[in-house]
């Protein structure tokens, strides 16, 4: 059976990554799954590099072909911020989702809406250490300042798509898994995956 790592210890990108994926005949797991502990540092300065990084790292640690994905926000108001660090965004260390959400949210007080903004998410496969085959996606909308929605998570109550009038968190799994960033990015990706494993 053909194996991929999905790179991540969010269990919230793993499960989204998870559902995009399904339907590929390819054996799934998560880190947790292989009692794998790593933590890499997001240091890169591209969401390209991020992602290549976290993938080689879970690829030498594993062996297994490894996909690592790097997203963020990007908000017109605030020059494009938070962007790179939206992960880490915030004024005070070990943050919550809530806690970025609101320091997003003070940092725009007092400027001019719409709050336009994009998440990107770029995949990164590590097929070996010199094969690494990147992939993008994007979903635009706008930031609202009040939280809306349950489901989700990070940014998603407070980013959202004008033309449903809804925000991320309000989406349903089925809508989220065609809609968001990271979506398109698997969507973009499935072939490479596909040709990689042969399927």
């Amino acid at each position: 059976m053909n194996k991929l790592l999905i790179a991540t210890n969010n269990k919230g990108k793993g499960k989204e990554i998870r559902a995009l994926l399904d339907d590929l005949k390819i054996e799934l797991v998560t880190p947790a799954d292989i009692h794998l502990n790593l933590d890499v540092s997001e240091d890169g300065r591209t969401y390209a590099e991020n992602a290549a990084k976290k993938a080689i790292a879970f690829r030498r640690a594993s062996g297994l072909v490894s996909l690592a994905d790097d997203s963020g926000l990007e908000v017109d108001a605030l020059d494009g911020a938070p962007g790179l660090f939206s992960a880490r965004y915030s004024s005070k260390p070990g943050a919550s989702d809530s806690d970025r959400r609101a320091f997003l949210l003070q940092n725009l007080r007092g400027k001019p809406r719409p709050w336009l903004a994009r998440f990107r998410a770029t995949i990164a496969i590590a097929v070996s250490e010199n094969d690494v085959r990147p992939a993008e996606g994007e979903c635009t909308g706008e930031i609202i300042p009040e939280e809306r929605g349950a489901g989700g998570f990070g940014y998603d109550p407070i980013f959202l798509i004008p033309e449903l009038n809804r925000t991320m968190a309000e989406l349903e799994m089925d809508e989220k898994n065609r809609l968001s960033h990271r979506a398109r990015a698997i969507l973009n990706a499935k072939p490479i995956l596909a040709k990689i494993f042969d399927l």
